[in-house]
């Protein structure tokens, strides 16, 4: 009987060069998201059609029919977004869950809680301003300054809605991740990333607004699954796992003594020399609205009521008094040890260039504004110091 022995081809090199064939010829890059495989779904065509995020106006703001986000600056906080705007700070910081004053990654959106107008309060960039002034402090006495270049422009009309989709408006809840929420939408992570400017670990935190890009000319979803974690219980924190033992109080058959003549404590100041005055003393009492970053802003922002005295920090000599083109007076007093304090945001006047001023004494008023404010610093030189180190 003949046997005939059959051999399995090898298929293996004809596939493999048909596959390379196919990638090849293939006009679409590949969506290494492998979702896309049985029942669950591609994110190839999102991710070639997610449409980059729009370009901000010249405050920084985005703009969409339904609400507005602003983009931070390298060094920006809260305060100082809202204090460029004209709008409450503790407000943008508890929509966003913020810190008012931590520091943002450029960037960074910050949605708004409301809709602000198309003009930037007036004064532009104070640190400009002061700089300026103490470059000119040995010549200048009250000739107005070169118009500075302010963060954002008085002038400067808001940038039109952006065309295309509006971007769906998130709000990250507990247990939530990027990965969770680019699954929830259907978007690669990459695009909810580079739209929110998020950092490398693609961490987001609780309360935290992000914007969702849709398709290209899409429509966001009309109906959204509910978010991930939501309705679940929350996981019981370790430390409430065992309660705190009750307190006892002591058997009422006790009884409790009282000492005849209290006790006299020993006077410590007295045995201590007291401690040393400060150089210098706040301009104005009030909230520090804006807080010093060096490069950012050289100082802090008093926020105090138009028309309040504005005194001296230390005793010196007025080195200069002058006025920019938008009405903006700068003052700079020079003291001991090469140091100098600057006041901008202040009229009404009362001391000159070459004066000598004692600690205490009234140099002006606080300018008008929404909010009003005096911007205050003390420099070593050009070197900025963080006046709130030296003030008492």
């Amino acid at each position: 009987m003949r046997v005939i022995h059959f051999s399995r081809p090898r298929k293996t090199p004809l596939l493999a060069g048909v596959a390379l064939l196919v990638l090849a010829a293939c006009d679409t890059p590949l969506d290494p998201d492998l979702r896309g495989l049985g029942e669950g779904f591609s994110t190839t065509e999102a991710a070639l059609n997610a449409a980059p995020r729009p370009q901000p106006d010249a405050r920084g703001i985005i703009s969409y029919p339904n609400y507005q986000v602003v983009v931070a600056q390298q060094g920006d906080t809260v305060r100082a977004i809202a204090l460029r705007l004209g709008i409450n700070a503790e407000e943008v910081a508890r929509h966003n869950a913020l810190d008012p004053d931590a520091v943002l990654r450029a960037g960074e959106l910050v949605a708004l809680p409301t809709r602000v107008g198309t003009a930037a309060p007036p004064g532009g960039d104070v640190t400009t301003l002061a700089s300026a002034a103490i470059d000119r402090a040995g010549d200048v006495t009250t000739t107005p300054l070169a118009p500075a270049t302010p963060a954002a422009a008085t002038s400067a009309p808001a940038a039109p809605p952006p065309a295309g989709a509006e971007p769906i408006r998130h709000q990250v809840q507990r247990g939530e991740t990027a990965y969770s929420i680019a699954r929830l939408y259907n978007v690669p992570v990459t695009a909810i990333a580079e739209w929110n400017s998020l950092g490398p670990d693609l961490a987001i935190r609780e309360g935290q607004q992000l914007l969702v890009p849709t398709a290209a000319g899409a429509s966001p979803p009309a109906s959204v699954v509910t978010p991930p974690g939501s309705g679940s219980p929350s996981p019981v924190p370790p430390s409430a796992a065992t309660p705190l033992p009750a307190e006892v109080p002591p058997p009422a058959s006790t009884p409790v003594t009282e000492p005849d003549e209290p006790a006299v404590a020993p006077d410590l100041g007295a045995q201590q020399s007291a401690a040393p005055a400060s150089q210098f003393a706040y301009p104005i009492q009030g909230p520090i609205i804006r807080a010093y970053v060096r490069g950012r802003n050289d100082g802090i922002d008093i926020g105090a009521p138009a028309g309040a005295e504005v005194r001296a920090s230390a005793g010196g000599t007025v080195a200069a008094v002058t006025t920019n083109t938008d009405g903006i007076e700068i003052v700079v007093i020079r003291h001991a040890d090469n140091l100098l304090t600057v006041y901008t945001h202040v009229t009404d006047l009362t001391i000159a260039k070459d004066q000598s001023v004692s600690q205490g004494q009234v140099i002006g008023r606080v300018r008008a504004g929404d909010p009003s404010f005096v911007h205050f610093e003390i420099r070593r030189g050009m070197d900025s110091i963080d006046p709130t180190t030296l003030l008492p």
